[in-house]
């Protein structure tokens, strides 16, 4: 089963949410629906704008903790790396 690892945003693009799923079409709706985690309702994390595919979740969750520990500065930089416009990815699981 593949593993995802994602970040979520707001739409000023202030506040990054690090994830990891096996099914990221599912778990992205969630707060768009406004049924998401605590921290992704308060702060209405709704925009995907990076993600990584692994062959099995063992691998994404590995990520996930790896990008969590690292400098917000380092996140950005991975991010604008592969979507400089921090457009919504979201379209990209339809």
């Amino acid at each position: 089963m593949k593993g995802y690892v994602y970040i979520l945003t707001n739409k000023s693009r202030t506040i990054l949410y690090i994830g990891a799923t096996s099914n990221i079409k599912e778990r992205i709706q969630k707060p768009i629906k406004g049924k998401g985690a605590v921290f992704t309702k308060k702060y209405h994390l709704k925009y995907l704008i990076y993600y990584e595919i692994f062959e099995n979740t063992s691998q994404a969750f590995k990520r996930e903790k790896q990008l969590k520990n690292w400098r917000k500065e380092w996140k950005w930089n991975l991010i604008l790396s592969k979507n400089p416009d921090l457009l919504d990815l979201l379209e990209d699981f339809d």
